[in-house]
C-alpha cells in the first residue's frame, strides 16, 4: 500500500513537471546600452558640445594659469631685490590667485557636467520611450539592456540588436536635425 501510495505520488509530480516546463516561449532581446551611448550620433554630438565648450573656457583658464606661473618666477628673481615684506605680500596675492584659479576650474567642470548630464538623461529618457516603442512593434516581450548597470549576465549574440537600435537612433536624430533646419530656415525666410 505504501509503495503504491509513492509511486501515485511521484507520477503526479512528474505530470505536474512536464505542465510547467510548457511554458509560452517569449521573444527576447538585449541591447548594450554602453554600445548605443557611444555609438549614436546624437550622443556624440552631445559629447562634442561639451568638449568644444570646456576647450573655449578651459583655454581662457590656462591664460591666467600661465600668466600667474610668469609672475611666480618673475617672483622668485625679484624676491630679495624687494624685501621680505613685499616678498610675503606679494607671495600671498599670488596664492589667492592660484586657489581663485582652482576654484574657477572647478566651477566650469561642475557646471559643465551638470549640463551635459541633464542632456544626457534627457537623451536616454528619450531612448527608452524608443527602445520601447521597437519592442512593440517588433513583438518583443523583453528587451534587455548591458552594460555598466545592467542584470543581464548572459545573452545569445542572437538576441543582440543593439546595432538595429543604433540606426534607429541615428535615422530618427538625422531626420529631426533636417527638420529643425528647414523649420530654421523658413522662420528666417518669413521674418525677411
Amino acid at each position: 500500500m505504501k509503495k503504491l501510495l509513492v509511486g501515485v505520488v511521484l507520477v503526479l509530480a512528474m505530470i505536474s513537471c512536464e505542465k510547467a516546463t510548457e511554458a509560452k516561449e517569449f521573444k527576447t532581446a538585449y541591447i548594450d546600452t554602453s554600445k548605443l551611448l557611444d555609438e549614436s550620433t546624437e550622443a556624440n554630438d552631445i559629447k562634442a558640445k561639451y568638449e568644444g565648450i570646456a576647450k573655449e573656457k578651459g583655454s581662457r583658464i590656462k591664460v591666467e594659469v600661465d600668466r600667474l606661473e610668469a609672475e611666480q618666477k618673475s617672483f622668485s628673481m625679484n624676491a630679495q631685490k624687494n624685501g621680505q615684506a613685499w616678498a610675503q605680500q606679494k607671495y600671498g596675492e599670488l596664492q589667492q590667485r592660484g586657489q581663485e584659479i582652482q576654484y574657477a576650474e572647478q566651477m566650469l567642470t561642475r557646471q559643465l557636467q551638470g549640463e551635459m548630464g541633464i542632456e544626457m538623461d534627457s537623451l536616454v529618457n528619450n531612448y527608452r520611450k524608443t527602445i520601447k516603442d521597437y519592442g512593440k512593434e517588433k513583438g518583443y516581450d523583453y528587451i534587455y539592456g548591458t552594460g555598466e548597470s545592467a542584470t543581464v549576465l548572459y545573452a545569445k549574440d542572437a538576441y543582440d540588436i543593439t546595432k538595429e537600435v543604433v540606426k534607429l537612433v541615428n535615422d530618427k536624430y538625422k531626420s529631426g536635425a533636417k527638420t529643425d533646419k528647414k523649420a530654421t530656415t523658413t522662420e528666417k525666410t518669413d521674418k525677411k
